[in-house]
């Protein structure tokens, strides 16, 4: 499937399709890579202690704003990493990733369950690659 440059293979022969990721994202651009986002404000300031939804949240908005400053938007990502402390968050953050991007077109996508993140109270760490088109 075409979608803004990108192609989207959802199903390459031979591999179970799956619903919420797409295995195979590819096209021509510039590579933009985006450093794990995690949810601090502006101010350096954590948002959401123990709340995954709301740290997702942050984590994405920051993430939005990482990818205007590449000239990019989440229709651009190619691929998103997930670093969870626990897997059983894997709902509330994936219902906040589907506000910000086209979830008929999703982005490949790996989910990891971590021991630890950069400090005790982060539940989440999102990065990105995106292919920006000039």
């Amino acid at each position: 499937m075409e979608h803004g440059g990108l192609t989207h293979i959802p199903a390459p022969e031979g591999v179970a399709p799956s619903s919420g990721y797409t295995h195979v994202v590819a096209g021509p651009g510039r590579t933009a890579a985006i450093a794990g986002q995690m949810p601090f404000d502006e101010h350096g300031a954590l948002v959401g202690p123990g709340d995954p939804a709301a740290q997702a949240h942050r984590v994405f908005t920051n993430m939005h704003r990482c990818l205007a400053a590449a000239g990019a938007t989440f229709n651009d990502v190619i691929k998103l990493t997930y670093y969870l402390t626990d897997i059983d968050h894997v709902p509330a953050v994936l219902a906040v990733r589907d506000a910000f991007i086209d979830t008929r077109l999703p982005p490949a996508s790996t989910v990891v369950q971590v021991a630890a993140l950069y400090r005790p109270d982060l539940l989440l760490e999102v990065d990105a690659l995106a292919l920006v088109h000039d």
